[in-house]
């Protein structure tokens, strides 16, 4: 078979998306020579939904791409035209980062990434088959013709397999944006035993700044000072453009249920699953009925263009009802239509064939990630493509693989959602989701990871030196408000003008701290001795102080689940031999084929019962093997004294 290959990579990654690039960088900067496909190279990172990154949970992926080593963050920070932190109003377990992004600089950015590194051959080409040989990736086949040999192969494909949009009665076989779809690679992966669904996902309209009147609308500016996504970034110093707010009213909701019967949801031309969380207007029409009106954004696609994105008008209608329903909003009435709304559907893979590490349970050295294991977002994806891409090179380097426990990291659900538990619908990250999203907050996310990806050869000394600089920081103001002050006027001021009690004894820093409208800056103008810190280290601080004892019944929590993580299933255990399983339980563990107890317990169909007896029969297995030791040191024991 090796004969056939024009030439050889250690890795292949097939698809240039978010995932892809941030796959492909990871490969290259641990050493691996990679191959990057491309259906066209115009589409690097393309956005081609939402000029935006970021957002509620989504923030904190990004983050955690950032921290590993990942490039999302470092190019949205590069390209942004507006930040906003979300959720400001609620704790810090759900702050989250939002950047409108220039989306023409995102992509030439993320290209640009991808052309400077010297691992990284980029090719404009369709991956249409993939070759296997004695369970092993071997290579793969290009529409074209060429051929390729590699060690490991990261499939990320997006919603281009034998994807179709819809834009009322009028459909085309394509991907998004006008972009051909990819033919071939879908009945590939069928003959490899993947099954293939079909899902659905959309976008709205774009209209021309001009013809909108922006003042009659509610403007949404940008954070001053501007946040960043990425902790190697030093400072975001430059102007912001607004988005602005309108809202859909009756006349709006009449235009489009006029017209509901023309839509492709609601006539049965589409079949594929919609997205639930990010519904199309149409479909909030019906789902939500009593609503009088429904929120919308309108945001600029980039500086270098009057494009703006009509957030929250996700559709499939005819153009007609589009235009005749935009131009029932205010400040919209005399809108031009740049772009029209369209459903696309595609195929997908069910992601339950992956073991958390996004490796095919059959096939090694084949890995996927994004769209093509049924999630949504660009962010879930490159959170996938990190993952995916580390594990294709430890894969390859003979390493052990990288898994990310639910109490790590989002990417670590993410994955756990979908390789344990699958998904009917497309997958999107939500704060909700994460047990333990005190201790999995964006802001942490290098204490939580940047470890992880030094440990597998992804994080640079200088952002590794930046680390542990914190960590010192953090120590060093720790220790310090280990001190113990005696009552004062200026602290009783101080107290009292934050609307707190007075103190008549001493009192440790600490406890002063532990106060919600006391900060470390407040204490600092009291005691001098009190190092000066970075802002982030400074956060670090006041939070645990504020929120200490939620994260220590957060931290029991976590090892209580890790208790049952740490419970290894063994690989060849014969599930249909246990008694006492149910049948359902029985043939869903053997499909998934879980890891450990814990991952077991995450399986839809395997009830507490099935849990409680597969701990019975682990303990079983564990006096035997202890018995059996036993007898062999018996019988060697018995030799030695003869």
């Amino acid at each position: 078979m090796t004969n056939i290959f024009s030439e050889k990579f250690d890795i292949i990654v097939a698809g240039a998306g978010h995932a892809g690039v941030e796959a492909a960088l990871a490969c290259a900067r641990m050493g691996l020579r990679t191959l990057c496909l491309c259906l066209n190279l115009d589409s690097v990172a393309l956005c081609a939904c939402n000029p935006a990154i970021g957002g509620t949970s989504k923030g904190h992926l990004v983050r955690e791409i950032d921290a590993l080593g990942g490039e999302m963050g470092l190019a949205a920070d590069e390209t942004f035209i507006q930040m906003r932190m979300l959720n400001l109003s609620k704790g810090p377990a759900v702050h989250s980062l939002r950047a409108q992004i220039d989306k023409c600089r995102y992509h030439l950015r993320m290209k640009r990434a991808l052309e400077r590194e010297n691992l990284i051959t980029i090719t404009q080409d369709e991956c249409e088959r993939i070759l296997v040989e004695n369970g092993r990736v071997k290579g793969i086949i290009c529409a074209g013709g060429a051929s390729y040999a590699c060690r490991a192969l990261v499939v990320c494909a997006g919603v281009y397999l034998k994807s179709r949009i819809h834009i009322g009665e009028y459909s085309r076989e394509q991907g998004p944006s006008g972009l051909a779809r990819a033919e071939g690679l879908s009945a590939s992966l069928a003959e490899l035993g993947f099954s293939l669904r079909r899902f659905k996902t959309g976008t709205p309209p774009r209209v021309l700044k001009r013809s909108l009147d922006l003042e009659r609308m509610i403007e949404q500016p940008g954070d001053v000072p501007i946040p960043k996504f990425s902790f190697m970034t030093m400072e975001n110093s430059r102007p912001q453009l607004p988005c602005h707010m309108t809202y859909t009213n009756e006349r709006t909701h009449e235009a489009i249920l006029a017209g509901l019967d023309r839509s492709p949801m609601f006539s049965g031309r589409i079949n594929a699953a919609p997205t639930r969380y990010c519904p199309s207007i149409e479909d909030k029409l019906v789902r939500f009925a009593d609503k009088e009106r429904h929120q919308l954004f309108i945001e600029p696609e980039g500086e270098s263009t009057s494009e703006m994105y009509v957030q929250g008008f996700s559709t499939s209608l005819p153009r007609d009802v589009q235009l005749a329903a935009l131009r029932t909003i205010e400040g919209i009435e005399r809108c031009e239509v740049t772009r029209w709304g369209y459903a696309i559907e595609y195929d997908c893979i069910d992601p339950t064939a992956l073991e958390l590490t996004l490796g095919s349970r059959d096939i090694a050295g084949l890995f996927f990630a994004g769209q093509l294991n049924g999630s949504s977002g660009y962010e879930e994806a490159a959170a996938q493509g990190i993952l995916a891409g580390i594990n294709a090179a430890q894969y390859v380097r003979g390493e052990p693989p990288l898994v990310l426990k639910r109490s790590d990291a989002y990417i670590g659900v993410l994955a756990d959602d979908l390789a344990t538990k699958g998904t009917n619908e497309p997958y999107r990250m939500m704060t909700g989701r994460a047990e333990y999203r005190l201790i999995l907050r964006q802001d942490n996310a290098d204490l939580r990871l940047t470890e992880f990806g030094r440990s597998v050869g992804l994080v640079s000394d200088e952002r590794y030196a930046k680390l542990m600089h914190k960590k010192e920081e953090i120590a060093r103001a720790k220790m310090a408000l280990g001190a113990v002050v005696p009552p004062s006027e200026a602290l009783n001021a101080l107290l009292e003008a934050k609307g707190e009690s007075g103190v008549v004894t001493g009192v440790r820093l600490y406890e002063l701290l532990r106060r919600n409208s006391i900060g470390y800056t407040d204490l600092q103008t009291l005691l001098t001795s009190l190092p000066s810190i970075s802002d982030e280290a400074r956060e670090q601080v006041e939070i645990e102080a504020h929120y200490g004892g939620y994260i220590e019944r957060e931290n029991e929590r976590i090892r209580r689940f890790e208790s049952q993580e740490s419970i290894e299933l063994p690989s060849d255990l014969d599930y249909s031999a246990i008694s006492g399983l149910r049948l359902e339980a029985r043939q869903k563990l053997a499909a998934r084929r879980p890891r450990s107890l814990g991952q077991a317990s995450r399986i839809s169909g395997v009830s507490p019962s099935d849990i409680a007896v597969l701990l019975i029969r682990l303990k079983a297995i564990g006096a035997d093997r202890s018995s059996e030791k036993s007898s062999e040191n018996s019988s060697e024991s018995g030799g030695e004294s003869k």
